[in-house]
């Protein structure tokens, strides 16, 4: 949890792999705690074959199967079916946008949203443009995608910055953003802990 908090939570995201791969983890944390899917992280890779939204796409009825019986990841049917339906709509904004990354940065008008909260208290688990993103997604044929859940996506993509303001990550993050390291490839900066 650390490691992840330090070095990837709240960077902003521009690669289309990684951002399938936090809607799979986020859907399937719905009533989890984020620490349980974070530990089972490889083992979705080895499962959803690395995150490739294609071959999950593809994926058939016997193979959400025998991922129900795989214990490296949450075995819920239907949130490893939701992910197999979510690779297929992820594939249509894909051809309509470009990129999925070129559709979900518009909901914060291709820059992120930086909040200067100074409690966890004061974390909001929606926003405006969480509602909005999400009801677009349920729209395209998305689900496990509530509100709640596409706002971890946004916090966890860099949509959002919601360190602390006393978090050293805040005002890096904000660095690694103003300096254009966090680039459109999905290459991000590797930022060293400046504590």
């Amino acid at each position: 949890m650390v490691e992840y908090h330090d070095r990837e939570w709240g960077v902003p995201v521009h690669d289309d792999r990684k951002h399938f791969e936090f809607l799979v983890l986020e859907a399937a944390q719905a009533g989890l705690s984020w620490s349980i899917v974070l530990r089972k992280r490889e083992g979705y890779r080895r499962a959803f074959s690395q995150f490739d939204p294609r071959k999950v796409a593809r994926y058939t009825q016997n193979r959400i199967e025998k991922l129900t019986a795989d214990p490296s990841i949450v075995r819920n049917r239907m949130k490893i079916a939701a992910a197999v339906r979510n690779a297929r709509a992820f594939l249509a904004i894909q051809d309509e946008f470009g990129s999925f990354d070129a559709y979900c940065w518009r909901f914060v008008d291709g820059r992120p949203r930086l909040n200067r909260w100074t409690a966890t208290t004061e974390i909001p688990a929606t926003s405006l443009e969480s509602d909005a993103f999400s009801n677009d997604l349920k729209r395209r044929g998305f689900s496990f995608v509530g509100s709640t859940v596409v706002y971890a996506h946004m916090q966890a993509a860099g949509m959002v910055n919601d360190h602390l303001v006393g978090c050293f990550r805040h005002r890096e993050v904000q660095r690694l953003v103003a300096s254009g390291h966090a680039d459109r490839t999905g290459a991000t900066a590797r930022i060293e802990k400046s504590r």
